[in-house]
């Protein structure tokens, strides 16, 4: 267990435990606490509020003590369309099992579903948000959790739609099983840290299904970015992993299954490309490894610009692109070693599984496609096919930074030594 995951549990630990006096206070419509309002105002820290099944129409609920507030079948909170529905301001809160509903957009201030502002340590899990402006808004927290929550949103432009989970300023977060859709951005960070992103499903967002910046030392793993308007963009970070991702069906003039721009020491492994416009796109990345990743049917599967310092592809699969590889520049940096590729036809005279050809990835036509994009009508044609085989024989536009040496003859997930 690493140092930060230590860390991350001891103040969910820390936030599970009831304090010796705490006691339980039941919220219910028809009851002697009629409003969750009421509730926190007569709570003390520690204690667990439990609210019963109805329709809540409250003003901003403000929870400052360190309580857990747990919803049963049928709890509904409205937010009328005109206000945030929950602030948190007090560590190690738990809320569980909410419905939380229209929060209406404005031009002027972030609204929320549930917003954590400079607390520490909080559990927001098994709610349900449907129409909130934001969702979940997490502002200068740590050490938080959000998981098994299910978000729903119906924007129609990206001005009057927010975030689905929103990050600012935050570090340690654990962002967990949620199932996200119809929100401007799914998963946003900006000026966030050592957070992990796990095992969510952020689809059918208007723009993207995860987009973070200047946001240093995070983990994507085993999340489904799918349908969304641009695909997923990662910006201005460092020291980034994504590992076991499907980037899929992100399809437009501006869609990316991944773009990144300006990413230094990172990795990217283990990822299933299939069926964008552009598979994966780098930008100014400095240090990156791209390795075992599976790119299939894109329009693109690889753009990489000349400006890719130290970008190396290995060990990767790629298989019914329309191209597999797209540069700006014939002095392109980028390395390609190991690869599976479906075009090569070269042979493996001495059985060692790589072929003794090398393999050139950058079409002549895809060249020719960059610089008049209406051409792209010809590519089944004879005349791109005539390109090609002019290309094979008389390599002389092809970056030969991009040629791999090893291409392989069969595709395995062991690398080629």
């Amino acid at each position: 267990m690493t140092a930060a995951t230590a860390w991350l549990v001891g103040l969910v630990v820390q936030a599970a435990i009831p304090s010796p006096a705490s006691r339980e206070i039941v919220v219910d419509p028809k009851g002697e606490v009629p409003t969750l309002t009421l509730g926190l105002r007569i709570a003390r820290d520690g204690d667990r509020i439990v609210v019963r099944p109805g329709q809540y129409h409250e003003p901003t609920i403000l929870i400052d003590k360190r309580v857990t507030i747990v919803g049963t079948s049928g709890v509904v909170f409205d937010g009328a369309g005109a206000h945030q529905v929950f602030t948190v301001t007090a560590d190690s809160v738990t809320l569980r099992g909410l419905e939380i509903r229209d929060v209406g957009a404005s031009a002027t201030d972030d609204r929320a579903g549930i917003k954590v502002i400079e607390a520490k340590g909080c559990v927001i899990e098994d709610n349900v948000l449907i129409d909130t402006f934001f969702g979940i808004y997490l502002s200068k927290a740590s050490g938080c959790v959000v998981r098994h929550n299910r978000l729903r949103a119906s924007g129609k432009t990206e001005a009057l739609s927010g975030n689905a989970i929103h990050s600012w300023s935050s570090d340690h977060l654990w962002i967990e099983d949620n199932d996200i859709a119809g929100h401007r951005d799914g998963i946003y960070f900006e000026f966030t840290t050592a957070a992990r992103v796990r095992h969510n499903r952020s689809r059918s967002n208007l723009r993207y299904g995860l987009h973070f910046m200047f946001s240093n030392d995070c983990e994507y793993s085993g999340n489904v970015f799918e349908g969304n308007g641009a695909g997923v963009a990662v910006m201005y970070s460092t020291n980034v992993s994504m590992r076991d991702n499907l980037f899929a069906h992100n399809w437009g003039s501006a869609a990316f299954g991944l773009l990144l721009k300006e990413i230094s020491d990172s990795r990217i492994e283990g990822n299933r490309f299939a069926g964008n416009s552009v598979g994966l796109s780098a930008e100014g990345t400095n240090r990156l490894i791209v390795a075992d990743n599976d790119f299939d049917r894109n329009g693109w599967a690889v753009l990489v610009m000349a400006d890719a310092v130290e970008t190396n592809f290995s060990d990767n699969r790629f298989s019914g692109n329309a191209f597999d590889v797209g540069t700006n520049s014939v002095n392109s940096a980028t390395r390609f070693r190991g690869n599976y590729w479906d075009r090569y036809t070269g042979y493996d005279l001495d059985r060692d599984g790589a072929g003794d050809v090398p393999f050139a990835p950058v079409r002549l036509f895809g060249l020719v496609v960059q610089q008049h994009p209406p051409a792209l009508i010809l590519l089944n044609s004879f005349f791109t096919r005539l390109l090609d085989l002019a290309e094979r024989a008389l390599p002389v536009l092809t970056p030969p930074a991009t040629v791999d040496s090893l291409p392989r003859m069969a595709w395995t997930r062991e690398a080629v030594p």
